[in-house]
């Protein structure tokens, strides 16, 4: 799907129609190698290490605003360039975050509401600075799931969701490009050449796809009226390829993935690290999934989030696979 969504971009800009897909080509070897390798490791071993992998991501969180070492591009400061590769850390954020609130939801110290805010605050502010909204909302959710079940009392994670709510709306509301986000998700032919321009392309390939799709590699909106057709958009291209059918079978794949990862979480009911683990890496690639497919379909305001394992960019694709090794490594941990 990456190649079929960037070829024609590729072509213009690379004059290579396989640059993006033999770079995503690239990631995906590398990050399927390291979820079969960490799938071997203990996953217990991760629990001692968690407060240092929290503590590097807040650090390289902080590097994309180094001139010299942070890149800025369309305004945001996401990317760190290694010169051999680049890197977004805001992607490793969402597994470093999990790893952490795992170990901490694990021990007996996990009650303190305002400590759990404090963190949330610092990473996503870090985040939102950037700016990312995205990312942003997608790490306040799983965190909110995994507050929740490590068995707090509901009052609470009702005090933090109505927190989180005037929150949101005075982001939204300082922001005029977001506010113009909810200005067109409440009417999408408000402004049909501009700010609801992405959301309509959308919608145009979702009804060209039909039932059964117009065939692969035969997607028009690919040919720069899509924007963000490779990463965040990307779940349009392939309904308007495969068709309908396509489509459901894409959420099957998804629901399957999601429905293993709660069965497994519930077998782990005696290991309280291995099942937030599980619960916090399923609850995220399952939200991520949620938040992008139902912006694609106009049920959510357009967000930047890339659809899991399937949008273009290395970065997300590894620490995704990473986190499956991680989520194997727990479920081998019961036949040991």
């Amino acid at each position: 799907m990456v190649y079929n969504a960037s070829s024609a971009t590729a072509s213009i800009n690379f004059n290579d129609k396989f640059y993006f897909f033999k770079d995503q080509l690239r990631f995906a070897i590398l990050g399927v190698c390291l979820a079969l390798g960490i799938s071997t490791i203990n996953y217990r071993r991760i629990f001692y290490f968690s407060p240092y992998i929290l503590l590097g991501t807040i650090i390289l969180l902080i590097l994309v605003f180094v001139p010299g070492i942070g890149m800025n591009l369309k305004g945001a400061s996401r990317w760190i360039n290694f010169r051999v590769f680049v890197l977004q850390p805001s992607e490793i954020t969402k597994l470093a975050y999990i790893i952490y609130l795992s170990a901490w939801f694990s021990t007996k110290d996990k009650s303190k509401i305002f400590s759990f805010l404090m963190l949330t605050g610092i990473v996503v502010g870090l985040v939102l600075l950037q700016p990312d909204m995205g990312t942003a909302i997608i790490l306040t959710l799983a965190g909110l799931i995994m507050f929740f079940l490590s068995e707090e009392k509901a009052w609470k994670v009702g005090l933090m969701c109505l927190s989180v709510i005037p929150v949101g709306a005075l982001l939204a509301l300082k922001s005029p490009y977001r506010l113009k986000r909810i200005l067109t998700f409440l009417d999408p032919d408000s402004d049909p050449l501009g700010s609801s321009y992405h959301i309509r392309q959308a919608l145009i390939a979702l009804g060209s796809g039909g039932i059964f799709g117009i065939g692969l590699g035969n997607s028009r909106q690919k040919y720069s009226y899509l924007p963000e057709a490779t990463t965040d958009s990307i779940f349009a291209i392939l309904a308007e390829e495969l068709g309908f059918l396509g489509v459901v079978l894409l959420l099957v794949f998804f629901s399957v993935f999601v429905l293993r990862g709660m069965k497994l979480a519930l077998l782990m009911s005696h290991e309280k690290f291995g099942q937030m683990l599980v619960v916090g890496i399923i609850g995220w690639i399952a939200v991520q999934t949620l938040v992008n497919i139902s912006s694609m379909v106009a049920l959510l305001p357009l967000t930047g989030v890339p659809l899991p394992f399937i949008s273009y960019g290395g970065s997300a694709l590894v620490t995704q696979w990473i986190g499956v090794g991680i989520v194997l490594s727990v479920s081998r941990s019961i036949k040991r």
